[in-house]
Formats: C-alpha cells, structure tokens, sequence
C-alpha cells in the first residue's frame, strides 16, 4: 500500500505526480505483468546469461551501444 504524504495547500496534480513515482519505484506493475505467464527457470537463467554477455561485449567495445 502506497502512502502519499500530502501538505493541506498541497496541489492535488503534485500529489499525484509524487503518487506515480512511488508507484514506479515499487515495481508492482513489472511484477504483476511478470506473474501473468510462466517462464521456465531454464528460459530465466537462459535470458540472464544472453544479458551478461551482451554487457560484456558492450563493455569490452565489440558492440557499439
């Protein structure tokens, strides 16, 4: 549950804007879009080395990012 500690005199469009950031660090939108298919943990790790070594090679200068 978000709390969104607001001022009396406070613009109502401050409060939101300020309710949107919270809500976007939470992360709770990427995990819902997440638990609505599964992904086998095989796919997951595969994913993660494929994002490693691209780093890797972006790191090393073989890929311009």
């Amino acid at each position: 549950m978000l709390i969104i500690d607001s001022k009396d005199c406070e613009n109502i469009d401050k409060a939101l804007k300020k309710y949107k950031k919270k809500f976007e660090k939470s992360k709770v939108l990427l995990q819902l879009r997440e638990r609505q298919s599964f992904t086998k943990p095989s796919v997951v790790r595969r994913t993660q080395v494929l994002k490693a070594v691209y780093k890797q090679n972006i790191a090393s200068g073989k890929i311009d990012a």
